[in-house]
Parts: structure tokens; sequence; C-alpha cells
């Protein structure tokens, strides 16, 4: 009987151990079923949107519109998100074994999502490490972005990030889904994806990153603000070590590599690449302003407006990135010097930087500042009455200033800084290449973060004697005149009435005194003022604006017998163009930026082609070229040629001795009270303009000395062009303008050799002089 009982007993655990595994198999085929329909609910959008074949081929994201250089380089962005895909082809192999080994071990095993990884961070509840893999990452990158901090939330994304891997690996190639992914990543500090990431933090493209810069950037992945090496230096190279020793652990790195880089200092060259900052500022606000009338201009097939902010077009613009690093230089270094001297000679001046001026005058230029500030506009919109705008001008506060010895942080009332930012020299140059148009550097000020104004299109500045070749262009063309020829330099009067001048007009020469007969290339390379003047009584102005218009000048020029010396404004960018026509044998060639913009597939949406114009006979622009090369051989310009001083603080300010000795056509300019210099100077495969001046006219220098244009704007020439030359790259011409066959006009001046030689540079240029 007791065994018939034990034999019952076990026949009654055996059935119940039989329903527990049938049970436990009920579970678990109900928990796969579920799985497997939560998974199939997810792909068929029952939990949100899941992206569709075509979505996943185009996946949408924020490209920036990328500016790139004559010569490759990439001269800015513009972006929402500072994005610039890159290809998997342009990834080092170091960043992806680095990504690889710390991201994803077996990324090349798995079709999207790791059983592996999923199965441990489920039984450790995420302390055993994540699971997510680098094409997982990139499904949450393109699709959802940062993960739900709510659970059940959190659980919906996984399994969408879960169909979306393996739809991604059906759709793309493993190197393919690399590169999108660190295309994807935001890095910080306006750098998403893996360029701008390479640019801003180590200012270079990403197939040049070392190991330990790639190792860097990896780690910033895990959390690329905790991670970040500008803003967290010391996370950042723990972390970096980290990514080491993983490389080491998946044999990517030896033992002894990873010691070694594990030992070294943490390195970053930090370039933001933000709209106010880094190279070629000025024209790059020029170039926004041109594509947003080009994109209204120039729509898409299905009639919507390209945007040039998430688009990703290209805009490939003629401007060299070394000659613009070298004419930003040359700004630099000359106007910091400048500035210095411009300070010291204003240090007793009460009304400074404002000279001969009254209280009244003084009042009006700080009034209008006032209002055209940011602070003005803004409280303004906000309701505030004038009075409380007027008063909060004279409260200090803290703030950051510009300097030439970088950024300083001090307290000062906002009209205070008004005035401290009138004393700054400011600049506008451009250089182009006189036979294409091709604008190569464009310089619009000397700082764009502080000084938005843009001095090469936007300012037009009295451009003094700089205008007399236009001058004697036309006594040429209309006179037959020829540079041996000579004018008598004596005094002249230009009658009341005479094309329509209402009072007598008497210009003087600077030094007040008159040479007699002089040819007439001395009496341009001397700047003398009575031949100017005397030839435009002979040609009248209407022919010479005539001219000037043909040489592609638009600012308004009146037809008044004044502007033989110069008093009229108008832009550096036109006047490089104007002086380039007479170094490209009398075609005129319209200043080009843009050679061609695509769209992120590559696709030409745009292309400039040159079209020159004939504006005067060859011989002609022959002739003044020759004329303007007696600027610099005797006349204001000869400082190119000897760098002859002596004062030692000017010789520091102007950075004597330059010593060139090839052949080169320019042209000084300064204006009264010194508030503009000039200098356009040529040789025959680049023109290069500068003006130098203060916003205001009312700030300048005191003396001629240092006001003029061969001591304010011919250095920074001098110092471009020093560069260009050193840079054997650039094949910056030194040869002779060529000399047209058979030229009809006579340049043998034999007889004024002498004169010639004889000349000495006495420091001051002739200063042009309206009549007083």
């Amino acid at each position: 009987m007791a065994t018939n009982k034990k034999s019952a007993a076990n026949n009654k655990q055996e059935e119940n151990f039989s329903k527990y595994i049938k049970a436990f198999w009920k579970i678990y085929v109900g928990m796969v079923v579920l799985a497997v329909l939560f998974f199939l609910f997810a792909s068929w959008g029952f939990f949100g949107h899941m992206p569709t074949f075509e979505e996943l081929e185009n996946p949408e994201s924020n490209v920036a519109t990328e500016i790139i250089s004559s010569d490759g380089e990439t001269l800015g962005k513009f972006y929402l998100q500072n994005r610039t895909p890159v290809k998997f082809a342009d990834l080092p192999d170091n960043l992806v074994k680095a990504l690889v080994a710390t991201e994803d071990e077996r990324y090349y095993e798995h079709s999207g999502v790791d059983a592996r990884g999923t199965l441990r961070a489920i039984l450790t509840l995420g302390r055993g490490g994540g699971a997510s893999t680098i094409t997982q990452q990139l499904a949450k990158n393109l699709f959802h972005g940062e993960g739900s901090k709510n659970l059940v939330m959190r659980v919906i994304q996984k399994a969408k990030e879960y169909v979306i891997a393996t739809r991604l690996e059906r759709q793309y190639t493993k190197d393919e889904i690399i590169a999108m992914y660190l295309n994807t990543v935001d890095f910080t500090h306006n750098a998403v994806g893996i360029r701008s990431a390479a640019k801003v933090y180590f200012g270079k493209e990403p197939k040049n990153l070392t190991t330990e810069e790639a190792a860097v950037i990896v780690g910033m992945l895990k959390n690329p603000s905790l991670y970040n090496p500008k803003s967290h230096p010391n996370n950042s190279k723990a972390r970096r070590n980290v990514v080491f020793h993983q490389m080491e652990k998946n044999d990517f790195i030896t033992e002894e590599e990873k010691v070694a880089l594990q030992n070294k200092d943490l390195e970053m060259h930090y370039s933001p690449e933000s709209h106010k900052e880094g190279v070629a500022t000025y024209f790059r606000e020029y170039l926004r302003e041109f594509m947003k009338k080009w994109v209204e201009d120039n729509p898409k097939e299905d009639e919507s407006t390209y945007d040039i902010y998430r688009d990703g077009l290209k805009i490939y613009v003629t401007i060299d990135s070394r000659m613009q690093k070298y004419a930003e230089e040359a700004v630099q270094e000359h106007l910091a010097n400048l500035q210095e001297e411009f300070f010291l000679q204003q240090k007793n001046n009460k009304n400074a930087p404002f000279i001969n001026i009254s209280k009244e005058e003084t009042e009006k230029i700080m009034e209008r500042a006032m209002k055209n500030s940011d602070r003005w506009r803004m409280m303004k919109d906000e309701g505030k009455s004038e009075a409380d705008i007027k008063k909060s001008f004279n409260v200090k506060t803290k703030m950051r200033i510009f300097t030439w010895k970088g950024e300083k942080d001090t307290i000062m009332s906002p009209m205070d800084s008004i005035r401290y930012y009138k004393n700054f020299l400011q600049t506008g140059m451009m250089s182009m290449r006189p036979e294409t148009g091709h604008v190569m550097a464009w310089v619009g000020g000397v700082d764009y973060k502080y000084f938005q104004y843009d001095h090469v299109a936007q300012g037009a500045r009295q451009v003094g004697s700089t205008f007399k070749p236009f001058v004697y262009a036309t006594a040429i063309e209309q006179l037959h005149i020829r540079p041996c020829d000579s004018i008598n330099d004596s005094p002249f009067t230009m009658p009341r009435g005479r094309y329509g001048i209402e009072a007598d007009w008497t210009p003087r020469n600077s030094d007040g005194e008159f040479r007699g007969m002089i040819p007439y290339s001395e009496a341009l390379a001397k700047s003398v003022n009575t031949a100017s003047a005397k030839l435009m009584d002979r040609v009248g102005p209407k022919t010479v604006v005539d001219l000037t218009h043909k040489l592609g000048i638009t600012s308004k020029i009146p037809e008044q017998p004044a502007i033989a010396l110069g008093a009229v404004d108008v832009t550096v960018s036109e006047m490089v163009a104007a002086y380039s026509t007479f170094a490209n044998k009398g075609l005129y060639m319209k200043p080009m930026v843009i050679t061609r913009i695509e769209d992120k597939n590559g696709v030409v949406l745009y292309q400039q082609v040159a079209k020159p114009v004939e504006v005067m006979n060859k011989d002609i622009a022959y002739t003044v070229i020759k004329l303007l090369e007696g600027v610099t051989r005797s006349g204001s310009g000869v400082r190119l040629r000897t760098g002859k001083s002596n004062a030692a603080s000017y010789k520091r300010v102007t950075g004597h001795p330059y010593q060139f000795t090839n052949p080169i056509a320019g042209k000084t300019g300064t204006t009264q009270n010194q508030s503009d210099g000039w200098f356009i100077g040529m040789v025959p495969d680049l023109a290069t303009g500068v003006w130098v001046g203060n916003d205001d006219r009312a700030a300048h220098f005191k003396s001629i000395t240092y006001g003029q244009g061969a001591t304010m704007a011919l250095p920074i020439w001098a110092i471009y062009m020093r560069k260009c030359y050193n840079d054997e790259t650039l094949k910056v011409s030194k040869k002779e303008f060529e000399r047209p066959e058979s030229l009809s006009i006579d340049l043998d001046c034999d007889d004024h050799k002498e004169a010639v030689k004889d000349s000495v540079d006495t420091n001051v240029e002739p200063m042009d002089e309206f009549g007083l």
C-alpha cells in the first residue's frame, strides 16, 4: 500500500511538472509572439511614423552650404546645423578602427542588431554596457534623435531602432553606414558631423586626423558635451585613453603603441566655424547677400526655393585661400602698428578721435552712431522711451571689446564704446586677375565680429589722386598727348561759369611750388595737381566721367572739374576693376567671385562665364601702365623700391624696406585732411587696391606724414605682394607688362632720364587740395 501511495505522489509531481513546463512554453511562446507582434506593429507604424524606402534612400538632414575656394579649401559655410557630409573614402583608417573598437566591436558580424549585446544589456539591466550598435545609433540620429526618458516610450523607440537598423543594413553597405553615422553626430560648438568636428577642433580635413585626434573624436560620441576637448579637456583625455585601450584590446594597436599614445598630452587646434569668425568673413557676408537673390531668381524644378542653410549647395568661388590669408595677414601686420601710432597722436586730443570739428558736429556724429546701434534698435522694439534709451547709453557696464592684441574684457558705457570704436582705422582691400576678372582676395574691414561694414563693395570713399589716371587716359585718347610731351606746371585758375562751377577754381600743389615745364610722365608720377586740372580743362569733365562708366564705375560721379583731383566717392572693387582694364590691354572685366554652384548631388545649377568688354585702345592702356610705372620708380610710390625713411617711428609703422625690383604700375591717393589713404598697384597678372581711413572723415591723422596713402595703404599692398611672391606655388608674375605690337604712341623719354634719376623720396606724397 505504501508503494502505491509513493507511486501516486510521483505521478502527481510529474503531472505538476508537466503543467509547469507547458505553462513555461506557453508564456515563452506568448512572449515571443508578443515580441514579434510588437516589432511588427512597430514596423507597420502603429507606434508612430516609420521611414519609407524613399526616406531610407535619402535620409533628411540639414546640410550646410559650403564655400569652396579656387584652390579647393573650404572658406566657410552657411548653415543652421554646421553639417557637411563626407564619404567613407574620406575617413582615415585609424578613425574607423577607433569607432568600431569603442562603439561596436562586433559591427562587421551582425546585421544591425547585436543579439549578444542586447541579451547582456537585458540580464544586467544595462549595467553591463549599452547594446546599441552603430547602425542603431544611426537610426536614432536620423529618425527620432535623443532617447526618451519615459521607460515605455524608450522601449517603443528601441523597437523602432531595431527595425530601422535592419532595414538600413539591407539598404546600405557597412562602410556607407559608418560614414552616414559620423555625418549625423552633433559634436557641439557648431560642429555637426565628422568633417565639421575635424575642422572645428583640429583645423583639418577628416582624412588628415592622427590616431590621437581620431580617438578624441570617437571618445566624444558617448557624450559630446562631457568629453569635449574644448570645454572639458581632462575628461576628454581620460575618455581618449579608454578608446586607446579598446583599440589595443581589438588588436588595432599594440600594447607599446597604446602606452605611448596614452602618455601624450591632449592637443587641439580650435577653429570655430561661425558666421562672424574665420577666414574671408566680409566676402562670405557679401556672398550670402548674393545667394539670397540668386535663390529667388533660380527656383528648383518643382518651383520651390533653394535653402542656402539646409540644401547642401556647393559654391565654388574665385577666392584663393592662400592669397586671402596673406591679405588678412598684411592688414593685421600693418594696421596694428598704424593704429598704435594713431592712439599715440590722439593722446592729448580732448575730442579724440575727431579733429577740427565743433562740439555740435561731434554730438551729431555720436547721436547718429547711437541711433544706428543694435542696442538702440532692440530697446526701441521693447517700447522704451527715447529718454530712457539715451540714459542707458551712459551707464557703465561689463563688455568685451576689440583690440589688435585680442579681445579684452572691460567696463565702460555704451557711449564710451562708440567713441572708442570711432578711433579705429578701417580698410578695404581687393585683389583680382585682370585677364579673367577673378577676385583672389577680399578684406572688407579689420574684424567682422566688431565692424560689420564692408569697405570693398559697400562703402564708397573719396579716391584722391587715384582718379588722375582716368583724366590722363582721356587726354591721351582725345588730345593725343604722349608721356614725353611737356606741360607747364604754373598757377592756373578755372573761371566761374566754366563747366558750371559757381566760383573761380585755383587748385594748388601740396608743396606750394611750381616746376615749370615738365613731362606728363613726371606730372603723374609726382601727382602734380595743376597738370591734372589743366588736362581736365581741355577734355572736359563729361568725357572723363563717360570713360569711368565704361570702366565699370557705377558710383555717382559729378561732372565737375574738381574730380580731376579725386573729389569723388568710389568703392574699392570698382577702382580695382577699372585699373585692371589698363593691365588687360583695354579690356574691362567685371569682377567675378563665383565660378559655379552645385547642388548636394554635384549637379551644376549655375556657371559664370567671363565677358570682356573693349573699353579703350590697347596702345592707350599700355601708355597709362607706363605712366603708372613711373609712380613707383620716381614718384609717390617709390617706397616700394627704396624704402627710404628718416624717422625711426615712421619706419616702424611702415615696415621699410620693401625693395621690389620688378615692374609695378601703381598710384597713391590722399584726400583732404588725410581722411582717406589709397594705393592701387598692378603687376601683369594681379591688380590690388587698398583703402585705409576711419569710418568718420572727422577722425584722421593730424599730419600728412602718417595720413597719406603711401603710409596708410601702400604698406599693406607691399606686405601682401611680398607674401604672394614668397609663395612660389602662386606663380605671381614679375615680368614686364606686355607691349603691344606696332605701338602707335611714342614712349621714348630719353630727354628726361636725368630728371627721373635725380628724384628723391621726401616721405611726403602730394596731397589733393580742392581749391584750398
